[in-house]
């Protein structure tokens, strides 16, 4: 019988999430792995069967911290447009303070694309953000903050196509005022 398991998976997939988010899945090799976690490779393996399972569970950790956000912060808007504003800018924020991290939902979708499994991933979490961004332009449409006229599921899929856009911009290291800029143009698309 095996020894017992001595460290935190909830943890080591943080790690892990944050390894593959700075440097992604083809240069972080096995040994950044298993430093950046402080486990033996054996314990990596048994614990998570391979660098790809380790990756999937990262990424799927990545999605649901940053979707369940975007979407609870729109779920709760009492108005919309400052909301989407609000976390528009917040990703400029990010993307200025640190843009070699970017987005690890755009870095997979781009570095893995040839993977089902990341591909699959990447595509649901975008239609989480669809929709959230849909029901609540549809919530704005209803109440008014947006003309009646407006196609909230249109709107929607303009807005999530922009926002991995402008995460792409952000670690090509836009200025802030490109990026403000791109953000309020965007918004326009509102009106």
């Amino acid at each position: 019988m095996g020894r017992p398991r001595t460290f935190d998976i909830d943890a080591a997939v943080d790690r892990a999430m944050e390894l593959f988010w700075r440097q992604g899945f083809e240069a972080t090799s096995t040994e950044d792995l298993v430093g950046g976690l402080g486990i033996a490779r054996g314990s990596l393996y048994k614990a998570f069967g391979s660098k790809e399972q380790l990756y999937a569970l990262a990424l799927r950790r990545y999605c649901q911290r940053h979707a369940v956000g975007l979407i609870e912060v729109l779920d709760r808007a009492e108005q919309v447009r400052p909301a989407i504003r609000a976390v528009l800018l917040e990703l400029v924020e990010a993307d200025l303070a640190d843009p070699e991290l970017g987005c690890l939902l755009v870095n997979a979708a781009t570095e893995r694309s040839a993977h089902p499994d990341t591909v699959q991933q990447v595509s649901r979490t975008m239609g989480q953000i669809e929709s959230a961004l849909a029901g609540a332009l549809e919530r704005a449409r209803v109440r008014g903050e947006i003309a009646a006229d407006k196609k909230p599921q249109e709107l929607a899929q303009f807005l999530t196509t922009f926002l991995q856009g402008l995460r792409v911009m952000g670690k090509a290291r836009a200025d802030r005022a490109f990026l403000d800029n791109a953000v309020e143009v965007a918004l326009g698309a509102l009106d």
